[in-house]
């Protein structure tokens, strides 16, 4: 045994002894042969890059030996992707770049096979976080119905939770520093517990990515990917406030980042302060107020063959939980009701690269710290009224829940056109309660999957194939006293699934490709659904849960059409998802303390719908963008019931204009015009009511200004222009007939160090 361990460590300390490559060259423009500033040059796999300098040259050091995916990219040029093989201690590579009048392209990081969208056979909806800011979203979850498919549960403006394509809550898996968000999602009422700052994009599956990430991610993933590392030897920092006329909001952080060849750190500070938000009808809806602190950081350490970086977040909220428009206030403190929610996120990420293949090891601990203020009773009547929160006071809900995670994936040598990627996964979950109100008992949950996924290149399509194994276990305490009214009995469950999933993309021409996906998904039934015997905070609802719910599975078919070139692209996204035992909730026609009983029941579910949109970049005017983008869903129960919180259709349209190539003094400079419209939705579950369609105007630009050779960015927004007053269907206050924000103007600076 003794020999075994030598043996291994020998061959280990052979990887790192490998040489080391370096690669060069230089990227200039194709039209003039001018040489190109400021070109992104990055591995995607060894997560390492440069940028060129003002003679367009580049040198990236301590590369390892192997074939490795290069990305080469710059604004208004068509990005460049290609294997390049590093063999020799120097490579060169040199490049002509072809001018692009649509957007660079980028790399898909939350598919295994990490590549540009246009070579993913899965698609993938991207953006950044600043095209989302510059659109003057207040929060994250906000921001992200920006993108088609994708809406957000409300309640006001602090509290969001992600819908894709109908599906939210633990049917949408979040994944932040490249592990699992677990945060109490069951709950619509909850907020996403995730702050844009220290968040550079945005990537959405809309559909079962099952075979990626196992249970809870049945109906798509919300995968968010945190800023970079600096290049090496290289520094950098930034300051970015925002403020927001309608809350009064306030909103900043402030970054520091620096690598040497080896060892690179990051750390940025954030914060948000919100009063309660004004309606179209120019009221403040009470306790909608919400504050924000938070803290996100990291160090990584890179050798030639080897790489591992350690990343934190600490994250606290305290949200108002509105219930009606009563006192009229501009104060910031919080008042009963509110959830004062702390996270803690801590995550390791270590790769070693072998010849031609590689092995990445994931690991994470989160803790949720959740605390839920409620309403006391006041005067001799007894009348119920919010009231100022005093310190020392004891939450009614006290919940901690502690979640550690792994995920280690092997990528194979590429055996002549095909890529496999193997992999183990799971977590250990433990739910803990302190309060005098138990929403879900004390529980222990256990996960573990293996997959297997191949990537094949074929000449003018490429095939995906994958499979996966997941088992989950769910042992909950008893609590309460057998024949009390919220006795929960203990709960002792095993689950498991096996899914599979295929996907083909075929390049059709040159500017034309098609996509067609079959994937399979399944989701265990949580602990709320298990075990849920009482009334919480916000719900208006008694929910008693049901202890032998089965497996939500279901298998969802997705084609999309394709179109691009210089100045023209569209794309048409069609999806069937049928659903098996869907779980939801149902009254029963009783009540509880006055609170309309509500049991968990299945039943088989389908969806349908898609999205549709285009880009039009009309010649010569080369500073005009014309898009526009339509998305639709449909849900039913087989009963011919329809779902509930199934989103309006919605049809946004956007004039872009791009200053900087009208007058080179605007630099960076930018604006947008768009209407968004979200037609009536009449098809709606049993316990819904239908809304009225409505239309908003939003428009905003902004610009790069030198002051003392201090280049700052400013950006100016406004949303709902036309100050309208409207209730979303997806809003929690639709039901107490509270409105949605009114007019919301935005100001940001963004200053570099």
């Amino acid at each position: 045994m003794k020999n075994i361990y030598i043996t291994m460590l020998l061959a280990l300390l052979v990887q790192f002894t490998f040489a080391q490559n370096t690669l060069k060259g230089s990227i200039t423009n194709q039209e003039d042969q001018t040489p190109l500033e400021q070109v992104s040059i990055y591995f995607p796999q060894l997560e390492k890059g440069t940028v060129t300098n003002a003679e367009g040259f580049f040198e990236i050091n301590n590369l390892p030996s192997g074939k490795f995916k290069i990305v080469i990219s710059y604004i208004g040029f068509q990005t460049y992707s290609q294997t390049v093989e590093l063999l020799e201690p120097s490579t060169q590579l040199s490049l002509e770049l072809m001018s692009s009048a649509i957007e660079m392209e980028e790399v898909i990081v939350s598919t295994p096979f990490h590549k540009l969208q246009r070579e993913n056979v899965m698609k993938v909806d991207r953006t950044s976080i600043k095209d989302l800011k510059s659109a003057g979203a207040i929060n994250l979850s906000e921001g992200i119905t920006a993108i088609p498919g994708v809406e957000s549960v409300s309640t006001g403006v602090g509290i969001g939770k992600p819908v894709i394509r109908g599906l939210s809550s633990n049917r949408v898996l979040t994944y932040t520093q490249g592990i699992r968000l677990e945060n109490q999602q069951f709950g619509d009422e909850h907020g996403l517990g995730i702050s844009d700052a220290g968040i550079e994009s945005v990537e959405v599956i809309k559909g079962p990515a099952s075979l990626l990430y196992g249970s809870d991610a049945l109906g798509g993933v919300l995968y968010l990917n945190p800023e970079k590392f600096a290049n090496s030897n290289d520094v950098e920092g930034d300051i970015n406030l925002n403020y927001f006329t309608n809350t009064e909001g306030l909103n900043g952080n402030g970054g520091f980042k620096a690598s040497s060849e080896k060892l690179k750190f990051l750390i940025r500070f954030g914060g948000s302060s919100h009063v309660d938000y004004k309606t179209g009808n120019n009221e403040r809806v009470t306790n909608s107020r919400f504050n924000e602190k938070d803290l996100k950081t990291g160090l990584a350490y890179q050798l030639t063959n080897f790489k591992t970086e350690l990343r934190y977040n600490y994250n606290n909220s305290e949200l108002g939980i509105p219930e009606e428009i009563g006192e009229q206030s501009t104060e910031r403190s919080a008042i009963e009701p509110f959830q004062d929610i702390t996270s803690h996120i801590l995550s390791s990420k270590s790769n070693i690269y072998f010849n031609n293949s590689s092995l990445q090891a994931i690991l994470g601990f989160t803790r949720n710290d959740r605390k839920e203020f409620e309403d006391h009773e006041h005067g001799s009547e007894g009348n119920i009224e919010g009231e100022e929160h005093e310190e020392g006071e004891a939450p009614a809900l006290d919940m901690k829940l502690e979640t550690f995670s792994y995920n280690l994936q092997y990528n194979l040598a590429k055996i002549g056109a095909v890529e496999t990627i193997i992999g183990l996964q799971g977590m250990n979950q433990n739910n803990s309660n302190f309060g005098e109100e138990v929403l879900i008992p004390d529980a222990t949950t256990n996960d573990i999957g293996l997959l297997a996924t191949s990537h094949i290149h074929l000449n003018k399509s490429d095939i995906q194939l994958g499979v996966r194994y997941d088992k989950r276990t769910i042992d909950s305490n008893e609590n309460g006293l057998v024949g009390d009214q919220n006795y929960i009995e203990a709960v002792d469950r095993n689950f498991n699934s096996f899914n599979l999933a295929a996907g083909y993309k075929v390049d059709v021409s040159e500017n034309f490709i098609t996509r067609l996906n079959i994937a399979s998904g399944f989701r265990a039934p949580n602990l709320a659904e298990l075990t849920s015997n009482g009334a919480h905070e916000g719900t208006n609802r008694y929910e008693i849960g049901n202890a032998d719910l089965n497996n939500e599975r279901n298998v969802q078919t997705d084609l999309s059409l394709e179109f691009k070139n210089e100045h023209f692209e569209f794309y048409v996204n069609g999806f069937y998802n049928s659903i098996s035992d869907y779980i939801y909730l149902e009254p029963n026609g009783t009540a509880v303390d006055g609170n309309a009983v509500y049991l968990y029941q299945q039943q088989d579910a389908n969806l349908f719908g898609g999205e549709a949109g285009l880009h039009y970049h009309p010649h010569p005017l080369d500073w005009l963008h014309m898009e526009s983008n339509f998305s639709t869903v449909t849900g039913q129960l087989k009963n011919d019931g329809n779902l509930p919180l199934i989103p309006a259709n919605n049809w946004a349209n956007t004039l872009r204009f791009e200053f900087s190539k009208i007058n080179k003094d605007f630099n960076n400079g930018y604006g947008f015009l768009t209407l968004k419209s979200y037609f009536a939705q009449n098809k709606v579950s049993d316990f819904e009511t239908t809304t009225d369609g409505y239309s908003l105007l939003n428009l905003g630009f902004g610009a790069t200004v030198t002051i003392s050779n201090q280049p700052i960015d400013f950006k100016l927004s406004a949303n709902n222009v036309l100050d309208k007053e409207y209730i979303s269907h997806l809003s929690r206050l639709k039901s107490d007939g509270i409105s949605n924000i009114g007019r919301n103007i935005n100001l940001g600076i963004s200053v570099p160090l």
